[in-house]
């Protein structure tokens, strides 16, 4: 930062930069976990714990950035949530619904709000 408070568009690039690559990264997050139920016992393990390593450094870039990961899934929907949900119309006003999945994470700052998610929504069987 520029020592008069302001944020200088060098690191105006580098945050969206960093916020890039963790929705990327949550993306790949995804796309892994679905190829890690093909492998048998042993082989998940291992792939997992190295994953995980990867998971906790891309969390660790983000705090520095002051920046974190806002996971909703399996929470109740509410129409005032950081995410888009993609599936809205498939369901009546009075459905009570329940985030589903995250295809893209929602990103939060120091200051609040950095990037909005994008979600698919169930209806809540009650």
């Amino acid at each position: 930062m520029a020592e008069s408070g302001q944020i200088t568009p060098a690191t105006e690039v580098m945050k969206e930069a960093v916020i890039s690559m963790a929705v990327e990264s949550w993306r790949f997050g995804r796309v892994f976990d679905r190829l890690l139920t093909k492998l048998d016992a042993g082989e998940q393990n291992r792939y997992k714990s190295q994953f995980r390593w990867f998971i906790k450094k891309v969390e660790e870039a983000l705090e520095q950035a002051d920046l974190r990961i806002v996971n909703v899934e399996g929470h109740p929907f509410d129409p005032g949530m950081a995410a888009t949900p993609l599936n809205i119309e498939e369901f009546d006003a009075k459905d009570a619904l329940m985030v589903d999945q995250m295809l893209e994470p929602i990103i939060m700052g120091k200051e609040g709000l950095v990037k909005t998610g994008t979600v698919t929504l169930r209806k809540v069987e009650l």
